[in-house]
């Protein structure tokens, strides 16, 4: 082992940043279903409350107080996760004892054995939620656990949500094709190419972040491409009241690809700061609290995605949505949307066990410092921990723009058209104004953070020398 190595500043090969990757990918897979699929679900094949636009309302509601419980939760997953070294591994142990339990559930979200039953709705979909937090914060702790190296997280983070987009580009545009397969209809191309679009531009984009970040700096970055994400937003909008959607499908196709290199390249390397406002946690207290900061992190983006799940039902309830009979874009066969979500969970629980094999903690906490660790640590490094309050917004913000985004996306696309007027527009507020106005608070949020690339290097050497 080098002297550099010893010092916590690991270099890691491909195939184990490959394998840590592999459980974003994994966790995209069943949980990207769950947040791009299953309020069509509800309001379409399900029926979770009668017709499409309670429905809807319904649906609002309860990923709202889903979203409540979350924050009830996380904090004592990260407190556990901080207190324990479990055998199989401080951390990644996590994967496998959540990953089973997780699968399960996330299947079960889209049987309609107990139709339509919100009681059900709940319960499938609170412990899924619940267990997906047991697999999410660990793994977000995983990241800061394998070295202290800033570059090294720089690249961990880019094939992170490399991967992690790859698992959002097989949900996005291979849920629309496999649904139709199994349910023996016309394959949607045109939805699949679109809601695919928004995440195609990752493998073009988020290798080269590193390069982008030395060449016009990390803040520069999040600014360009949080405006170009804007403009994305802004064309599609326009274009969308040009005409149908179908007849100017290309145009909506370029500025579906605008809207999304900008938020890909934006939201994917806020996860890098993560590691960043722990090693300032450590740098100040002498503490490295990974699971209390990665459960501050899952409140955060759980509480930016409970704004965002609730505003699309509501706005679809309130817009007098109806489930169209002459829309053939997405098939309502709920045998096959139960197929296709057994499929896509079983193969991330794969994913989430090779996760597993590939990664090893090495900067972690010792038994003495985890004896001390308790929930109202939380509380304690929220206040003390500015740049940790700063993401707290940015993470709130920016998970609020993608939930909208997100599950509204199959709505634009499943011929607009035959919506009412009311409930087009209020379908093209939750594709692009809605989004526009959040990408425009996470500008100004992020303009305040503080930790550039030579304080951190800065900070970890200073642990490093303190530690010795």
């Amino acid at each position: 082992m080098s002297q550099q190595e010893s010092k916590g500043f690991y270099k890691l090969s491909w195939l184990q940043r490959i394998g840590f990757g592999a459980g974003d990918l994994a966790q995209n897979l069943i949980y990207q279903t769950i947040c791009m699929y299953l309020l069509f679900f509800y309001t379409d094949v399900y029926v979770l409350g009668g017709d499409a636009a309670k429905s809807a309302g319904l649906a609002g509601t309860m990923f709202l107080v889903v979203r409540i419980v979350d924050v009830l939760w996380d904090p004592l997953v990260g407190t556990f996760v901080d207190k324990h070294n479990p055998k199989l591994g401080k951390y990644r142990s996590y994967l496998i004892m959540g990953g089973i339990p997780l699968t399960i559930l996330a299947i079960l979200c889209f049987w309609d054995g107990f139709k339509p039953s919100i009681l059900y709705a709940y319960i499938t979909y609170v412990g899924m939620s619940m267990l997906y937090t047991l697999i999410n914060v660990p793994y977000g702790a995983l990241n800061s656990s394998l070295t202290r190296d800033t570059n090294e997280i720089t690249i961990l983070t880019s094939v992170r949500m490399f991967m992690a987009n790859v698992g959002g580009l097989c949900v996005s545009a291979g849920v629309p094709i496999l649904v139709a397969i199994l349910a023996g209809a016309n394959i949607p191309y045109e939805m699949a190419l679109f809601m695919g679009l928004g995440s195609l531009p990752s493998f073009i984009f988020m290798p080269l972040v590193p390069a982008i970040k030395r060449k016009v700096g990390k803040k520069n970055m999040f600014y360009i491409f949080l405006s170009v994400a804007i403009i994305g937003m802004a064309l599609l909008y326009i274009i969308s009241k040009m005409g149908t959607v179908k007849e100017n499908i290309v145009l909506v196709y370029i500025a579906q690809f605008i809207k999304s290199t900008g938020v890909i390249v934006a939201t994917g390397y806020m996860w890098a700061l993560i590691p960043e406002v722990i090693s300032y946690g450590e740098w100040k207290t002498g503490r490295r609290i990974s699971g209390i900061v990665n459960a501050l992190t899952g409140i955060f983006f759980k509480a930016g995605m409970a704004l965002g799940g609730v505003i699309p039902g509501w706005v679809l309830a309130w817009t007098s949505y109806k489930a169209s009979e002459e829309a053939q874009t997405l098939p309502k066969d709920s045998n096959a949307w139960f197929l296709t979500m057994l499929i896509f969970a079983l193969v991330g629980l794969g994913l989430l066990i090779f996760c597993f094999t590939q990664t090893k903690e090495r900067v972690v906490m010792d038994d003495k410092e985890t004896k001390n660790v308790k929930v109202s640590d939380l509380w304690t490094e929220f206040m003390r921990n500015r740049p940790l309050r700063v993401i707290a917004l940015f993470f709130i913000t920016a998970f609020a723009m993608m939930s909208v985004g997100n599950a509204a996306g199959a709505y634009f696309m499943n011929d607009l058209e035959l919506q009412s007027p009311t409930a087009q527009e209020g379908i093209r507020w939750l594709v692009c104004v809605i989004p526009a106005m959040l990408l425009v608070l996470a500008m100004f949020i992020i303009s305040k953070y503080e930790l550039s690339d030579e304080k951190i290097d800065q900070i970890n050497k200073e642990i490093e020398a303190r530690n010795k």
